[in-house]
This record gives structure tokens, C-alpha cells and sequence, in this order.
């Protein structure tokens, strides 16, 4: 724990730095969006990148009586689709964010971002999600389960700012941790599936990319938070903190939707 942390704190960053980089990100996140969801219904190479989603159950076998495993089709998840479903969430939140500006600033000077933590929870989960259909994991319920952890990640992200206000004279470190073990929960399930195979020769080298840069940015965001937090250097202004989660956000999300369409076009690439 730390005592005596600042209370007041000089801005490095004005107010209409902080409306011009949400509005890079919205224009950013918006038009790569548009382009990855029209790609991903017009060009047939990229729609056909796609993984069926099942569900498990237990039938009954009347030759062996007794329960065995079956599953059933549910739905086909076209990964192209969901590349622009994450960025296009982004740019939503950041014109919440410019439409709302006076209370995002209100906000921002309490040290807090309400938005923030909503969109992340929704559109990092789609992206886990994304990623671990693409080593293979096509079950409903886990997905569901990955997304749902992935979420309450970010939850706990939200609450870490909630429990420790500006005028804090210590730091309660708590949600950080347990946010670190409910992400961690996802990347555990990715692991094995990952390993169970043992062909890793045969994953296409673009998965690869995409489980390393999203894996690496990943972990930048608790980094931030703990810059923050511990009010080191420039993060001593947690404006300085928030350039950098809108950076990392578009870099993270630009690059791995990038990666997914380039390798739409490779002729392992549609996992069907």
C-alpha cells in the first residue's frame, strides 16, 4: 500500500488534447470497421473464413446403455465479421465519449472512465473469443465462459477506479489482482487447446501473429493501470494514462484485425 499520495496534480494534457485523440480513435476505429465489414460479406475468400460453433450434450446409446458424448451444430462464426465487430464497438464508445464530453471530462478529473471499461468488456471479449476459435475452440459453453470471464476482467477494471478516487491517501490494489486472475482464466483455456494438439507445425503462420501482438498488448493494459496507480513518472496524471489506453486500444485492435483479414486470403485459412 502507498500513503500519502498526491491530491492535486498539474494536467500535462489539455481538454481539447484529450476530444482530438478520442476523435483519431473514433474516425480510425470507424473506417477500419466499415472496410473489415464489407470485406467480410463481399469478397468470398474472407466470408468463408469462418468456424461452426457446437454445442456438447450426453445422449443416451441403447447398444452400450449408457450416456455418451454428442454435439450439434449451432451457428457459423465468420471471423471477419467479428474483426469489425470490435473495432466498430470502439468507435461507438469513443462517440459516446465526444457526445458526451463535459461528463466524460467531469469523469476523467475524478479518475475514472466509465465508457472505457464498458467497451473494453465487450469488445476485448469478442476478440478473445475470436482468438480461441482460432486454435480450435468451438464449443458454445466455453465461449461463453471465456467471454463472460474476459468481461468481468474489465468489470474489475471499472472498480478499481471506483474504490480508489482521486483524493485517495492509499492505494487498495484488490480488484487489480483479482481482474489479473479472471484474465488470466481465458489465456489458461487457449493454452490448452493449444498444446493438446501438437501440430504446430500446421497452424498458419498468421495465427501465430495474432495470438503474439494481441498476447503482448494484452498485458500492456494492466501495466497502465498499475502506472497509474502507483503514480510513477508521467502517469503521476492519469490523463496521461488515458492517451495511453486509447493508443493501445487502436493499435491492439487495428493490428489484430489486420492480421485476421491478411489471413483470410491464405489457403489454410478458413478452418472448415
Amino acid at each position: 500500500m502507498q500513503a500519502g499520495l498526491l491530491n492535486n496534480v498539474e494536467h500535462t494534457i489539455s481538454d481539447d488534447y484529450l476530444r482530438r485523440y478520442n476523435l483519431y480513435a473514433c474516425v480510425l476505429h470507424f473506417i477500419q470497421g466499415v472496410l473489415m465489414l464489407v470485406a467480410s460479406q463481399a469478397v468470398p475468400t474472407i466470408k468463408s473464413f469462418s468456424k461452426q460453433v457446437t454445442r456438447a450434450f450426453l445422449v443416451f446409446d441403447p447398444a452400450k446403455q449408457a450416456l455418451v458424448p454428442g454435439s450439434a451444430d449451432v451457428f457459423t462464426l465468420e471471423i471477419g465479421a467479428m474483426a469489425a465487430a470490435f473495432l466498430l464497438l470502439s468507435s461507438i464508445a469513443h462517440f459516446i465519449v465526444l457526445v458526451n464530453f463535459k461528463k466524460y471530462l467531469r469523469d476523467i478529473n475524478n479518475e475514472i472512465n466509465v465508457v472505457r471499461w464498458y467497451e473494453y468488456a465487450l469488445s476485448s471479449s469478442v476478440m478473445i473469443c475470436a482468438i480461441a476459435t482460432l486454435f480450435g475452440c468451438y464449443d458454445l459453453g466455453s465461449l461463453i465462459l471465456i467471454f463472460i470471464l474476459n468481461a468481468i476482467m474489465n468489470i474489475f477494471g471499472l472498480i478499481m477506479e471506483k474504490m480508489n478516487p482521486r483524493d485517495r491517501l492509499e492505494v487498495d490494489w484488490s480488484p487489480f489482482w483479482y481482474g489479473c486472475i479472471a484474465g488470466a482464466g481465458p489465456w489458461i483455456v487457449i493454452a490448452l487447446y493449444f498444446f493438446g494438439g501438437g501440430n504446430f507445425d500446421q497452424i498458419p503462420g498468421f495465427v501465430y501473429g495474432i495470438l503474439g501482438s494481441y498476447f503482448f498488448f494484452f498485458n500492456t493494459f494492466p501495466v497502465n493501470m498499475y502506472l497509474q496507480y502507483a503514480r510513477i513518472g508521467a502517469w503521476k496524471d492519469y490523463r496521461h494514462g488515458e492517451r495511453w489506453y486509447i493508443l493501445l486500444s487502436l493499435l491492439s485492435k487495428s493490428l489484430l484485425a489486420w492480421l485476421v483479414f491478411g489471413g483470410c486470403f491464405q489457403p489454410n485459412g478458413n478452418g472448415k
